[in-house]
């Protein structure tokens, strides 16, 4: 298994030839296949935008507009390639980090289906990972989730208050350490 390889294709070939196609596996329901999708499509259009950033741009309104509800899609995987491409690409993150802070806000876009919520915080938690100053102001949205139902949502929101740092997180954290299950 090759992945770093085939990624490394993927980012060598016209973007526009790979875009549709990993857009694509995003939807499948093999993890293996959405993950790596995920991956490369945020290689790629983090490459797009060294070169080009307005297709890079077109890409990422394309992704805004398959998590809206007009478009008639459930956005499968959208989130989290998102993040997953500003992780890779600064410029990006600037430009897209509070549409993506959006869908967890209650007076922004908040997506209400959990699928979608635990991909937007992944997609978050990626993008912590390289420009947590970007998200310093998500912390206060991100601790409803801390008392979710959703054992997932609960640990995602951790990982990236972990991730943020600060005492006004470790707060909101220490609850979490006598829950009976995570």
């Amino acid at each position: 298994d090759d992945f770093a390889g085939v990624l490394e294709t993927f980012r060598s070939c016209p973007a526009r030839r790979v875009i549709n196609p990993l857009f694509s596996c995003l939807c499948s329901t093999e993890p293996q296949i959405k993950w790596r999708a995920i991956t490369a499509l945020g290689a790629v259009v983090a490459n797009l935008a060294q070169e080009d950033m307005e297709s890079a741009r077109v890409v990422m309104r394309r992704m805004i507009w398959n998590l809206n509800d007009e478009s008639g899609g459930i956005g499968w995987g959208v989130p989290e390639t998102m993040g997953e491409v500003m992780a890779r690409h600064e410029g990006l993150a600037r430009e897209y980090v509070n549409i993506l802070v959006s869908y967890i806000r209650e007076d922004g876009n908040f997506l209400e289906y959990e699928p979608l919520q635990q991909g937007v915080l992944w997609g978050l938690g990626r993008l912590a990972q390289t420009s947590p100053e970007l998200l310093q102001d998500a912390g206060a949205h991100l601790h409803p989730f801390l008392s979710s139902e959703d054992a997932t949502l609960r640990g995602l929101a951790a990982w990236i208050l972990g991730l943020l740092g600060g005492p006004q997180h470790e707060s909101e954290l220490e609850p979490l350490l006598e829950r009976d299950s995570f």
